[in-house]
């Protein structure tokens, strides 16, 4: 059942008052009900407002919520704040320029020209994809080794076969290929770049800022965060990270990430299928025939930013087990629940 509903400002926890009518409570009675599935929380941002907080299935505003996947795109919000700070260039740099020490099975020079951006979007030459029971990158194979960043750079370089789209015939010349590993890269690539451990700059440059006190890490088997996913968070922190892009990179008028960071990572830089596209590990499409980006996670996981109603909406869910209905449902939410009633209310 849901715990509580309330609206205050976002920034701070000091005004909380109670609606008279609740526009969710049909919805909350399809959760209820377990229509929809292991949903966990919805919370609902708008002007910079919370307008809806309702929490479910044994959970609480205190609870860390582990969104799987959709918390990559926190990797990449590490990478542009890696970038304003100048521990890196820009996203063009080759990866492999910080892991020199490693030796890597299937030599080729190709893979030294991979860039920091072809893993933001998920395109670079080497085989893996997670969506590929088949694939040997796939990040099941991933899990029973020690070393997952060199499981990365020992991956081949994959081939195009004649049915298969390849990068330059694409609709941005990248070929997307769901890939998990490259994000631990990611992740130990900001250690190298800012030449301290992850966590601590993660802390510094980003959860300090946002006040972000209580999450929790998973860590490789090499002891280092999981940057891939798995890093738990407090619904209403899930909430900052899409209400800081949402305004621009800006955090009680600090700007954490620069604008121009912002603008390049919600803009597509892949084409997923014919309506989802990709940015620097942010999902693009419309709900509700409202435009958004977004994190998604494992169990339909979403923290959707809807730019033009100035909108963030936190659904965490633990549906593990449901594969694409549990991303369908969550995307029903949306579209059939939360956008028509905030639509109504304007």
């Amino acid at each position: 059942m849901r715990k509580f509903i309330s609206v205050l400002i976002l920034f701070s926890a000091s005004s909380v008052f109670y609606p008279q009518t609740n526009p969710y409570s049909e919805l909350e009675s399809l959760i209820g009900s377990n229509h929809f599935k292991g949903i966990t929380s919805l919370v609902i941002a708008q002007n910079n407002k919370i307008i809806f907080e309702g929490y479910y299935n044994g959970a609480d505003s205190e609870t860390l919520q582990n969104t799987r996947s959709a918390v990559k795109t926190i990797t990449g919000l590490l990478i542009g704040s890696l970038i304003k700070n100048n521990y890196l260039k820009d996203e063009r740099e080759k990866v492999y320029n910080y892991f020199t020490d490693i030796s890597f099975d299937n030599p080729d020079e190709r893979k030294k020209e991979i860039t920091v951006e072809d893993l933001l979007t998920m395109s670079s030459i080497v085989e893996c994809d997670d969506w590929n029971e088949f694939s040997r990158g796939n990040e099941e194979r991933m899990y029973l080794i020690e070393d997952w960043v060199k499981f990365y750079f020992d991956l081949p370089v994959k081939g195009f076969p004649e049915w298969v789209t390849k990068p330059d015939d694409s609709k941005y010349g990248r070929a997307f290929s769901y890939c998990t590993a490259g994000v631990v890269v990611l992740g130990e690539l900001i250690s190298r770049a800012a030449k301290i451990p992850l966590y601590d700059y993660a802390d510094e440059h980003l959860f300090n800022k946002l006040d972000i006190t209580n999450y929790k890490w998973q860590l490789t088997p090499k002891g280092f965060p999981m940057t891939g996913g798995g890093l738990s968070l407090k619904s209403r922190d899930l909430l900052k990270i899409g209400q800081l892009y949402l305004n621009k990179g800006k955090w009680n008028e600090e700007e954490i990430i620069s604008k121009e960071w912002v603008e390049k990572s919600t803009t597509p830089k892949a084409e997923i299928d014919q309506g989802t596209e990709y940015g620097y590990l942010w999902w693009l499409s419309n709900f509700g025939n409202e435009r958004s980006f977004y994190m998604s996670g494992s169990g339909g996981n979403k923290i959707a930013v809807f730019p033009d109603i100035e909108l963030v909406v936190v659904i965490t869910s633990n549906y593990f087990n449901g594969g694409m209905k549990a991303h369908n449902q969550t995307a029903e939410i949306l579209s059939d629940y939360v956008i028509p009633a905030i639509k109504d209310s304007e």
